[in-house]
């Protein structure tokens, strides 16, 4: 046995071979230096150099070839792979977790190596294991605890981190120092150390980065992120010194938190460390680090070393919790501690979202900010905490346009015209148009229907549809006296529709004010002659109130108010001033109007007024003065009465308002006011009314009602409308909105912020996602958080424990339509074969995924055509090697030479080597070598003929591979085969005859001597029937004849080498008859001859070829039209020969240079045989003159071409030969036309004119020597006449032209060519020609005339260039193609006339298949919509149907003229077949079968033909049918007991392969019993009971069950077993446990805190108290104890004076810009108290939107465009580096201009 090989680092080549040993792939891969990346070797085997023999290792250096790693990385994948089969699946995954390995396999489907690898891995189950998994190299060492070392059990523990092999399975014995190598390799998957992610595979450590990908050198940084750069966190390094004292034993070193990592303390001094942590949850612990050790605090590893002078703690972290690293007062002396560690940055500036835009179209701009974020807490946090580290840099905010699109289109409306009546009725009209804003802000009337999208205001409406003022005449005052004759007043007020006072009633209808009154009581006094009126106060109010009219439509007097009275007391005057006004309606404006527009009395401007007595005195006594202040007041005895003193304030400032007259009780003679008791009720006057304020109201903003909040909680909406309006008259409600622009004052907030408090945690649920397929059903997912709404606005997203309320469901179909039809395809199946060339196919199903998902089979017709490479592919593997014989690699090989040789002169022996074919003069002697390798030579064995040979006296077996023939005779001819193991060789010898024919073989000697007389005697006749009857390619024969195989392999090149012998110009005396052979020839080779290729060469009469040459000659004839192969293997022959001489006169120079002195064999000068073969094949071409004698060879006819003297055309006879022109005159009189032709046999001559036959007359004559006379010429006489000179060989003809006087003549044809196969076709104009494309046309147009004719070209009419003509005047078109299809004219013209000719030329597009079928597929739809269809394809498609079925089968096909198309059924046309029913229709197009049978199965084929050629093109009709078959049982459902049963599993079949049981939906299951399983009895077991219900809710329980031993017996009964039994199989089951561990909590909560929360709201804020999670004996507990119970709101709205705030805005700044689009202005924007009126905070105010401090301005085109900046924030543009931006490099072109 080899000793062991350590392991080794694969190496090249070069070493392998020259070192001790070789490492072999199995799969026969060279190994290669793979010095990058990850390496995954197979196993391998080692074999020792002694064992490889040289043949061995010589196929090795030959058959491999060194991989350069490099050139491995730079090819693609895809070129590697070219001959590997497809990766397979990938396997198991090492591990389950912790990260473990997998592979995949390939195998190479060549028969030669491919390159690359056949095996490669990839990492898995990348995800951390639980604490309890233990460690994975651990568990290997413990499986080997059960197996004996040395005759001993051992508790293995595993030893990790060797330097010099880590990936093999070392373990230390347990309690001992033993360490032994259990294992070479470790699984696959084991860490190679423990601190590195560097993995095991194969045995090798594989490198392993921080993503977990193989061969990645990706790290982790400082901040433990993969592939960082360092920028998530800060070092922090300091040193403390204790300063302690007995009073102060500890102190804080240095505060770690949550997150670090890398911490290293060392503490120098007598004092002590220990730990205090804190969780973000909020729990504390303490850790004293008594001792030396590893310890897990919070999770967190705690590395702690302690020495007698200092103290290490490391802690590689992250930490998870708050780490307080404290120090204890322990010695007298002072102690330090230097500390290190990586802080992560838990606060980062986060750029926020861009700010809703300044405006929702036509342009506006928005910002981003910055806010600092925390991300431990998932929050955003005040900016003081990012501004904590230096590292953390706040974004620069950013500016940017938005919502450039121009506004939509709007209805604009012009003011209400004025009504058209003032009262009962009018209607009033405006204009409405739609118009546009541009980004200017210009406005643009456009089309109307731009504004669609809204209704259309009204263009007219009524008004003042109230009735018209009337006047209202009040209850009559009681008479003016008590006795007799008096008068009597009433009020007469003008009334509108509202019952107000008011103007314009007609004076003209309006009632009296005063009439006389009687009363019936007498009087005692003295009687006056007229009743004297009585003036009281109120009745001169009354009358006041009818005087102070409204100013109407109509001119009217309008008093104003009297003034004051002239006095203070006594008797004054009050004036006041009277107009004639109106009320112009149409503006609502008063005018004023000369008095005599007025109609009816003026009231009066002056009264006289009593202000009370002077002084107190009391006056003297005026009866004039009294009356007429008083009017004869002492006639009343009351002293209190009634009086109207003013009216009220108005009730609206404009629009029209009301007033009321104010009555007061007044003293009438101190006219102060009296208690209202002392007058009398009765009499006190009507309430009145009147108008006042009735100019139009300035424009105002009308503000609505606030909307419902839109959130309940967590900081809504409430919205309003608000918009600028101005009210013409309140009395008419007339009201019209305005531009927000005319209301000055500025606008009232729209939105404010309401509910401004944190909502209780709930589910959010985010937009669903894309569907997870675009048809056919699907998934949409969403993410659904458990988030709350805080009182800013922000979520806080929450663990999912905080919302009790039901999640939202996550996930939901898709609603999209059903998807199209396609095929699915299966995975290819394996090779056919197991080595060699073979197939692999796989199956294609038509399907189509229904909108529910759904997928369901339909009929493959539905599907486009599947080509036939898609379901079926060659595959090729290794070589197959014959049973029981070594492989390929180390079979024997023959070193055969592929060569053809012929024997000219006869030589005494010949030596040849195996693999050739030799044609030979009988009586030579032959020695015929096979040489091999890796064969032993006296194993060869050699056959003739497929029998085995043995050595005689006619032919020697030598021991050492030769075969010798003595005196070759015809029974040797044959084929040789030379064997060594499974290689063969072969030799073909074939015999020349004496008259240079191949001999066959003899049937006997008898039959060979009776055929020689004959040979001998006819050799013509011989010759004549071989080749009629010889099968082949070289002679004409008949289809059958041509299509009959040759039976001989061996005879491929015997009809070549028979030309060869045949052709004229060997030398005779090389074909010597082998009976009168010399005896003194001389041997030139002798059987110890070690090179026979040299000795060939030296033969100066063998000729030698390459098979090769031989095999292209056979193949370019193959390739030829029938008709032309003759002809061309004669060309083709001939071109061989004088090949085959000139190799072999090179041979010859070369063996005569090195042979110098020796004598040739034969003294026949070698030129000599070269000269008499050129001049053989010189007179047996064409063209040759001189008279054939009897004895020469049959020749082809040739007309010999003659020069004729010029002619003149006075001539009266005229006499030339063939080729010249004769011109005929009025006086010629005789023409005689000469041809003369030699040929054997003597060639006939015949005449014919124009390309028809001369009919001879009396004036047209045959002389005896074959020319043409034609007496007394006529016009009818011109032409081009031929003479045509034919044998039996074949025929000549040339032509000559006769002219009328020398005017031009063309030689044309009418024929009709149609060719298909001819490269070149040549036709005469006037012909029509039909070809194919890619011929070479020439159009021949041949002239005559005197003098000489100039020819020009046309096509369709155009004149063509002069490249495309010949020198003849033909025209050649090359390479033609449909574009050169046309007319095309020769025109023929010299001095006496012009001729044109046409030839039509037709390009033929053979039959084939179109390259777009979608309109055969439209056919196939309209004439079968429902029908299954398929169309043919010329290698042949395939339709699947059941019987019963209907199918269309479409035909494609394209070609010019179009073809005929002809259905076949199984190679018979479709007419004779009775079987289907069928319709051809669409012109042959379609066929159409219906009801399909058994019969109907097969192939069918349309045959399209044209004149240009004939496609077949194929389709196959299965009948299939699917079925239920009985597959297999399943696993017995139990393993024991009375209840076990196996279940027969069915599988749906089709033609014995199973498919989707979905195709056999509805077939009829077959009927299946289950089979009884496993009926024993079961083993004795611990039987349990359900858990009782716990003792407690919360706070500690128990709860039991019932545990008992029973058995199952096979009868299905349960027996009771002892304890002991089922202890000793199992333990028993614990029957008690605990329950409800957890505490018993509730939910505990402070009073309610002061209200100084966030302002929500006018006035409102937000207050908070504390709530938190307890026990029932009030221990705080963590909130999550409490998840499970409704949690108290937190916080609550409260009042509060500091809320009472608004914003305040000053006045517009100047402009950015002058003009342009980009001008800014800003104002100052504060928060301000309502009540102080000062300065506050502005998050006050944050309740309310904040207005905009800043807009846009001057947006007028700029009338130049010099580069200046029109903005002043261009300075910030170029910090904020966004010049580059589009809208910025304009505005800012200045500053821009000069970064």
């Amino acid at each position: 046995m080899a000793p062991a090989v350590g392991p080794r680092r694969p190496g090249s080549l070069a070493p392998i071979l020259s070192g001790t040993l070789c490492l072999l792939h199995i799969a026969g891969q060279v190994c290669g230096d793979q010095s990058q990346g990850a390496v995954f070797l197979r196993e391998f085997t080692l074999i020792r150099r002694e064992s490889l023999h040289d043949d061995f290792l010589s196929d090795l250096l030959n058959s491999h070839k060194i991989e350069d790693a490099s050139s491995r990385t730079a090819r693609s994948e895809e070129d590697r792979d070219t001959l590997w089969d497809a990766w397979g699946p990938w396997s198991e995954c090492s591990r389950t977790c912790g990260g473990g390995a997998s592979y995949s396999l390939r195998r190479c489907l060549s028969s030669k190596s491919c390159e690359g690898r056949n095996i490669r891995y990839r990492t898995c189950s990348n995800v951390d294991c639980p604490p309890e998994a233990g460690d994975f190299r651990a568990q290997q060492c413990s499986a080997h605890n059960d197996v004996k070392h040395h005759g001993q059990f051992y508790e293995w523990l595993p030893v990790s981190n060797d330097p010099d092999n880590p990936c093999s399975l070392k373990c230390q014995a347990k309690g001992t120092s033993l360490v032994v190598e259990l294992a070479p390799k470790v699984l696959d998957g084991t860490r190679c150390y423990t601190e590195s992610l560097d993995m095991c595979i194969s045995g090798l450590c594989q490198i392993v980065g921080c993503d977990h990908q193989l061969g990645s050198t990706v790290k982790e940084d400082n901040c433990g992120v993969c592939n960082g750069d360092g920028s998530t966190c800060r070092l922090v390094r300091g040193q403390y010194k204790s300063q302690l004292s007995a009073t102060k034993l500890d102190d804080t070193v240095v505060a770690i938190p949550y997150g670090s990592r890398h911490v290293r303390l060392v503490l120098k001094g007598p004092d002590h460390l220990y730990l205090e942590t804190k969780t973000l949850q909020g729990t504390k612990g303490e850790n004293s680090l008594s001792s030396t050790g590893t310890f897990l605090v919070d999770n967190s590893s705690v590395d702690f070393q302690k020495f007698p002078d200092k103290e290490i703690l490391r802690m590689a972290g992250p930490l998870t919790a708050d780490f307080i690293i404290k120090i204890h007062n322990v010695g007298a002396a002072d102690s330090t501690v230097q500390f290190i560690f990586y802080q992560p940055i838990i606060h980062r500036w986060r750029e926020t979202d861009f700010f809703p835009c300044s405006a929702t179209c036509g342009g506006g701009y928005q910002l981003t900010s910055a806010e600092c974020y925390d991300l431990r807490s998932n929050r955003i946090v005040a900016d003081q905490y990012c501004h904590y580290y230096p590292e953390n840099v706040k974004p620069k905010p950013k500016l940017q346009e938005c919502n450039l699109d121009p506004c939509p289109a709007r209805w604009e409306s012009t003011p209400w015209t004025a009504c058209s009546s003032s009262c009962g009725g009018g209607i009033q009209s405006r204009t409405v148009s739609c118009v546009e804003e541009d980004i200017q802000g210009h406005v643009s009337s456009v089309e109307e229907w731009k504004c669609m999208y809204t209704p259309k205001m009204p263009i007219v409406q009524p008004c003042n549809i109230f009735d018209c003022p009337k006047w209202l005449a009040q209850e009559w005052s009681p008479c003016t006296v008590t006795c007799g004759q008096g008068l009597r007043y009433r009020v007469v007020l003008c009334i509108d529709h509202r019952g107000m006072h008011t103007g314009g009633c007609s004076p003209k209808t309006k009632p009296h004010i005063k009439e006389e009154c009687i009363i019936p009581t007498p009087c005692y006094k003295p009687k006056e002659k007229l009743p004297v009126e009585a003036k009281l106060p109120w009745h001169k109010q009354a009358q006041e109130l009818e005087e102070g009219a409204v100013v109407s439509e109509e001119p009217s007097f309008i008093p104003e108010a009297w003034s004051a009275c002239t006095v203070t007391c006594g008797v004054g005057t009050q004036v006041r001033m009277v107009k004639c006004q109106v009320l112009l309606s149409f503006s609502q404006s008063v005018a004023d109007l000369p008095v005599d527009e007025c109609e009816g009395p003026k009231p009066v401007s002056q009264r006289a007024c009593y202000a009370g007595p002077c002084n107190g005195e009391i006056s003297e006594y005026n009866p004039e003065e009294t009356d007429l202040l008083y009017g004869g007041l002492q006639d009343f005895d009351e002293l209190y009465d009634w009086e109207y003193e003013g009216f009220t304030e108005c009730s609206e400032s404009c629009g029209g308002g009301v007033q009321e007259a104010v009555v007061s009780c007044l003293n009438k003679q101190t006219r102060e006011t009296a208690d209202e008791s002392l007058c009398v009720t009765s009499r006190r006057p009507p309430k009145l009314l009147k108008s006042c304020n009735l100019d139009p109201c300035p424009s105002r903003w009308e503000i609505g009602k606030w909307s419902p909040c839109s959130l309940t909680c967590g900081v809504g909406l409430q919205t309003r409308d608000v918009f600028c309006s101005h009210l013409l008259s309140r009395e008419m409600n007339e009201t019209v909105v305005l531009a927000d622009e005319l209301c000055h004052k500025p606008k009232p907030i729209i939105v404010q912020a309401c509910n401004r408090f944190n909502c209780p945690p709930a589910w959010y649920p985010a937009e669903w996602q894309q569907c997870s397929r675009t048809c056919g059903g699907g998934i949409q997912k969403r993410d659904v958080l458990c988030k709350q709404r805080l009182a800013d606005g922000s979520f806080l997203e929450l663990p999912e424990t905080f919302c009790s309320a039901p999640r939202f469901t996550n996930q939901q179909a898709c609603k999209n339509e059903d998807c199209p039809h396609e095929w699915h395809l299966s995975e290819w199946t394996q090779c056919s074969t197991s080595c060699g060339e073979g197939i692999q196919t796989r199956s294609a199903v038509c399907r189509k995924i229904l909108k529910s998902g759904e997928s369901v089979t339909v009929n493959s017709s539905l599907c486009p055509p599947l080509p036939f490479s898609s379901s079926v592919q060659p595959c090729m593997l290794t070589a197959c090697a014959r049973p029981s014989r070594p492989s390929p690699k180390h079979s024997p090989h023959i070193t055969a030479i592929r060569k053809i040789y012929i024997q000219t002169r006869k030589q005494r022996k010949l030596h040849f080597v195996v693999g050739g074919f030799a044609y030979l003069l009988p009586k030579t002697s032959v020695v015929l070598r096979c040489p091999t390798r890796r064969f032993r030579k006296p194993l060869i064995t050699w056959e003739k003929d497929g029998r085995h040979l043995t050595s005689s006296a006619h032919i020697t077996v030598a021991p050492f591979g030769y075969l010798k023939i003595h005196r070759l005779k015809p029974s040797d001819t044959g084929t040789y085969t030379c064997s060594a193991g499974p290689a063969q060789e072969h030799f073909v010898i074939k015999l020349i005859g004496g008259n240079r024919k191949l001999l066959t073989r003899p049937l006997g000697l008898r039959v060979e001597e009776e055929a020689s007389p004959v040979r001998k005697n006819m050799p013509n006749e011989a010759l004549r029937t071989q080749e009629k009857h010889q099968n082949g390619i070289f002679f004409n024969g008949s289809k059958a004849e041509k299509r009959a195989p040759t039976v001989d392999p061996g005879s491929r090149y015997d009809e070549i080498v028979s030309r060869l012998l045949e052709l004229r110009g060997w030398p005779g005396e090389l074909f010597t008859s082998w009976e009168a052979q010399d005896s003194t020839e001389r041997n030139i080779s002798s059987e110890e001859d070690q090179n026979p290729e040299q000795a060939l060469l030296h033969l100066p009469f063998t000729m030698v070829t390459e098979q090769q040459l031989l095999d292209d000659l056979l193949r370019n004839i193959s390739q030829q039209p029938e008709e032309l192969r003759d002809l061309y293997s004669k060309h083709l022959v001939a071109q061989l020969a004088r090949e085959i001489f000139r190799t072999h006169l090179e041979h010859q120079d070369s063996f005569l240079k090195t042979t110098e002195g020796r004598a040739h064999p034969v003294a026949i000068p070698p030129h000599k045989h070269v000269s008499g073969f050129s001049s053989s094949l010189r007179i047996s071409s064409p063209g040759s003159s001189g008279e054939m004698k009897s004895d020469q060879p049959h020749r082809k006819p040739v007309i010999l071409r003659k020069i004729s003297a010029a002619q003149q055309l006075s001539a009266s006879e005229v006499v030339t030969h063939l080729g010249q022109t004769v011109a005929l005159a009025s006086g010629t009189l005789s023409v005689l036309l000469h041809c003369e032709a030699v040929g054997n046999p003597k060639p006939t001559i015949t005449w014919a004119r124009n390309g028809e036959e001369v009919q001879y007359s009396d004036r047209i004559l045959l002389q005896p020597d074959d020319s043409l006379q034609i007496l007394a010429p006529v016009e009818a006489d011109v032409g081009f006449y031929t003479c045509n000179a034919s044998n039996v060989l074949g025929s000549d003809s040339v032509s000559i032209a006769v002219t009328l006087a020398g005017k031009p003549l063309v030689k044309t044809s009418r024929l009709v060519m149609t060719n298909t196969d001819l490269p070149v076709v040549t036709v005469d104009v006037g012909s029509v020609i039909k070809t194919i494309q890619g011929v070479n046309v020439t159009i021949s147009c041949q002239v005559a005339g005197v003098p000489e004719v100039e020819v020009t070209w046309f096509r369709n009419k155009s004149k063509l260039a002069p490249l495309h003509h010949l020198q003849d005047g033909s025209l050649s078109i090359t390479n033609v193609s449909f574009s050169d299809q046309g007319l095309y004219s020769c025109r023929a013209v010299n001095l006496h006339g012009e001729v044109t000719e046409n030839t039509q030329l037709v390009i033929l597009d053979p039959p084939h298949p179109p390259s777009q079928v979608e309109d055969m597929k439209a056919l196939l739809s309209a004439n079968g919509p429902n029908f299954p269809s398929v169309l043919t394809s010329p290698l042949g498609t395939q339709l699947v149907l059941s019987p019963g079925n209907s199918a269309i089968l479409g035909c494609p096909v394209k070609g010019h003229p179009m073809p005929n198309i002809t259905w076949f059924h199984d190679h018979q046309p479709i007419a004779t077949s009775a079987e289907p029913t069928y319709s051809i229709l669409e012109a042959g197009q379609i066929l159409q079968i219906t009801n399909i049978s058994g019969g109907s199965q097969g192939e069918f084929s349309c045959l399209a033909q044209n004149e240009a050629g004939r496609l077949v093109q194929k389709a196959s009709l299965v009948i299939q049918e699917y079925w239920w078959s009985v597959d297999k049982l399943v696993g017995c459902s139990a393993s024991c007991g009375n209840k076990g049963v196996q279940q027969l599993q069915l599988k749906c079949v089709l033609n014995s392969t199973e498919v989707n049981p979905s195709y056999c939906a509805g077939k009829a299951k077959p009927a299946v019993q289950p089979v009884a399983c496993n009926r024993r009895d079961c083993p004795s077991r611990w039987m349990v009971t359900s858990w009782s219900s716990c003792t407690r809710s919360c706070g500690g329980g128990v709860q039991t069950r019932r545990v008992t031993c029973q058995k199952l017996k096979a009868t299905g009964v349960s027996v009771p077993m002892s304890n002991d039994v089922c202890s000793q199989l199992a333990k028993r089951p614990v029957d008690t446990q605990a329950c409800n561990q957890q505490l018993c909590v509730e939910w505990a909560f402070s009073s309610w805190g002061q209200c100084n929360g966030p302002c929500i709201g006018p006035r409102l804020a937000v207050q908070h108290r504390q709530v938190f999670c307890q026990t029932r004996d009030g221990i705080s507990l963590p909130s999550e104890q409490c998840s499970a119970l409704p949690r108290p709101v937190s916080t609550q709205n409260c009042w509060a004076e500091a809320c009472g705030v608004h914003w305040r805005v000053s006045l517009w700044t100047l402009c950015t810009a002058t003009c342009g689009n980009y001008g800014f202005q800003s104002r100052r924007v504060e928060c301000v108290n309502n009540r102080t009126n000062k300065p506050v905070p502005e998050h006050l105010c944050s309740w309310r939107p904040r207005p905009a401090n800043w807009q846009r301005c001057n947006i007028t085109p700029c009338e130049n465009m010099e580069c200046r900046d029109t903005t002043r924030y261009c300075e910030k543009v170029k910090q904020l580096k966004l010049c580059q931006l589009t809208q910025f490099k304009s505005r800012c072109c200045g500053t821009c201009g000069k970064v």
